[in-house]
């Protein structure tokens, strides 16, 4: 007989050792994977995590991907701390995008300085709003928020599927579905030339700045500690756990709808009808590598970052499907947290000792 007992005492170096080791698991999967496929483990690993960043203008791409992944996977985690489990980010990221790109259009023959931080307030706004719908229902009629916020996501593509094919389509675009490319005021400057990084990977790094001194130096990331931890302390000691709710899941749709809107005035420059390829739901794996914690979502977002850059570069140089990056977050997350598991249980064989 196989089964799991608990430990006394969880190792707190091995919490934040686990995602390495995790890492280290995903890649020998991952040769494992590549000899059944009839590719060189050795030739596929450099071309999926090391050849991407051999170049300046492969680091440049690093943080153009990374941008969206440190945004949300940042307040996602502040979310998660407090038990409130926000799965629709990438519908949020998508409201995000509509919102900005409406203001981009309806002042798409105006220049101004005050075109882009409106457009990333706009952006903003429209995260919110759709995030505050799973957090009405949650705490109104107790609806679960992963459901809620994951099936929002299916109706925000089609809400971005409409636009982009009735009121935003270009009507000089000869009916591809897609808006007019935006205006130079409502682009994203430039960090360096001859590259895509642009102002967003500077505001993700500044969203890292703030989630910390949230999580770490406020009353406000005390009292989501709190209620994540011990919710009958937390209710005991006065702290509500409505207004948390609704403060982890606005912290998530702003954070998504920002990614959105520098996504759409960012790489892409219009609105299309695929904005992300997934952004929102990887984000949930970035959370969870970086140990919820602003500084880990960094480092994870930029990991994560590279699995992109990686499988599309295994797929022009080795011919292998674009799907072998999903296979390698997928296990990256479950080997995490099969880690995580023997964090806090140990593996014990034979017969359960009977208690007298």
């Amino acid at each position: 007989m196989i089964r799991l007992e608990r430990r006394s005492e969880s190792s707190r170096a091995m919490t934040y050792l686990s995602p390495i080791l995790a890492l280290v698991l995903t890649l020998l999967a991952g040769i494992a994977l590549f000899s059944a496929m009839g590719v060189s483990p050795s030739a596929a690993l450099y071309t999926f995590f090391v050849e991407p960043v051999t170049t300046v203008y492969g680091l440049t791409e690093l943080g153009v991907k990374a941008t969206p992944l440190i945004l949300i996977g940042v307040a996602l985690s502040i979310g998660f701390r407090c038990n409130v489990w926000n799965i629709g980010a990438e519908g949020q990221l998508t409201l995000g995008a509509i919102f900005g790109s409406a203001v981009a259009l309806y002042f798409y023959e105006v220049e101004g300085f005050w075109l882009l931080p409106l457009m990333l307030v706009a952006g903003i706004i429209g995260g919110m709003a759709w995030a505050a719908i799973p957090a009405l229902l949650r705490t109104r009629f107790n609806s679960s928020e992963i459901l809620t916020s994951l099936m929002l996501t299916y109706v925000a593509t089609l809400l971005l599927s409409y636009l982009v094919h009735g009121p935003f389509r270009d009507p000089d675009g000869y009916n591809f579905p897609e808006s007019r490319i935006f205006h130079d005021s409502a682009i994203l400057p430039i960090i360096f030339d001859g590259s895509r990084l642009h102002l967003g990977f500077a505001l993700a790094l500044l969203v890292v700045v703030a989630g910390w001194i949230l999580i770490s130096r406020s009353l406000i990331g005390f009292q989501l500690r709190v209620m994540g931890n011990a919710p009958a302390a937390g209710n005991y000691a006065g702290f509500s756990q409505k207004a948390m709710i609704w403060l982890s899941l606005m912290l998530g749709g702003g954070a998504a709808g920002l990614a959105g809107v520098i996504e759409v005035s960012g790489p892409i420059g219009q609105l299309l009808p695929q904005i992300s390829p997934g952004y929102g739901f990887t984000a949930i794996i970035v959370a969870f590598v970086g140990r919820l914690h602003p500084v880990g979502v960094l480092f994870a977002g930029l990991l994560m970052a590279l699995s992109y850059l990686g499988g599309e570069n295994a797929q022009i140089n080795l011919n292998l499907p674009l799907a072998v990056t999903g296979v390698f977050q997928g296990m990256l997350l479950f080997l995490l947290l099969a880690c995580d598991v023997l964090i806090h249980y140990r593996i014990r064989f034979g017969k359960r000792s009977a208690i007298s």
